[in-house]
């Protein structure tokens, strides 16, 4: 039997996908726009809806977001480091006082778009101050802030927000449904902390590692669980106190977790 040689099997290139000039930032941009156009929606939408409606959409929403805190707080590989960065965390947070920081952002925000005077000295908090505190935390707390912000910054992939984008517009209008026009003011923490760890990513990629991005979004999966419980009425969690979680647990990370 003569045996021919088997050449090389040339196969044809494969196209690559188009690409298109991303300016960096622009998944933040998208988000943003998604935000306050969900926030519109279901301000219009709130004023029709009977007020059963609007509860069943918030417990919804509360029931979800411990889903999503659950599933990205079993990403961690040491519940110990975990707990250390949400004691942490907590305790710095409760020093710098972020919650009562982010509520009179939220305060100062309804002060210059809303016309009606507010009562002095009353310890109950605003319906535009609640909507622009959750849904700042809903929409900045999770992985997919932490990962989408870094990839937009670091190669103009803005994926990740853009999933994040259409997930925020949907609950942007669930929320403003019942909270109001506080939701769409969330868009000004939306533009510092994802445009910051926009601009940052350079640094960011040099520094973190995979290990302490999933350490990262498990901590911000119990934070969301928190949001949750919130959204629910079972406890009022100080979520915004544990934002300096996030930056622990990467340090305790490089510090115990080889």
């Amino acid at each position: 039997m003569n045996l021919r040689p088997i050449g090389r099997v040339s196969h044809a290139p494969v196209p690559a996908r188009p690409s298109f000039p991303i300016v960096r930032g622009a998944g933040t941009l998208i988000n943003i726009a998604a935000v306050l156009a969900g926030s519109t929606a279901g301000v219009l939408l709130g004023s029709r809806l009977p007020e059963r409606f609007r509860i069943t959409v918030m417990q919804g929403l509360g029931l979800f977001t411990v889903f999503l805190g659950v599933r990205e707080g079993l990403l961690t590989r040491n519940a110990l480091l975990m707990l250390g960065a949400l004691l942490l965390g907590g305790l710095v947070g409760e020093l710098l006082r972020l919650e009562d920081r982010l509520e009179r952002v939220g305060e100062r925000i309804e002060a210059r778009v809303s016309r009606a005077p507010r009562a002095s000295g009353s310890s109950t908090r605003s319906r535009f101050v609640e909507g622009y505190l959750v849904a700042s935390l809903v929409f900045c707390v999770g992985p997919l802030t932490i990962l989408g912000s870094i990839q937009d910054g670091l190669n103009g992939d803005i994926d990740l927000l853009a999933t994040k984008s259409a997930l925020d517009g949907f609950a942007a209008l669930a929320f403003a449904t019942t909270l109001g026009w506080g939701v769409a003011a969330s868009v000004v923490t939306i533009a510092v902390l994802q445009g910051g760890l926009t601009a940052s990513a350079a640094l960011l990629d040099d520094v973190l590692t995979d290990r302490m991005v999933d350490e990262m979004s498990a901590v911000g999966g119990l934070l969301l669980i928190g949001i949750g419980l919130r959204l629910l009425d079972i406890a009022e969690v100080r979520a915004a106190s544990f934002l300096p979680a996030l930056v622990f647990a990467p340090v305790l990370v490089a510090l115990f977790g080889r």
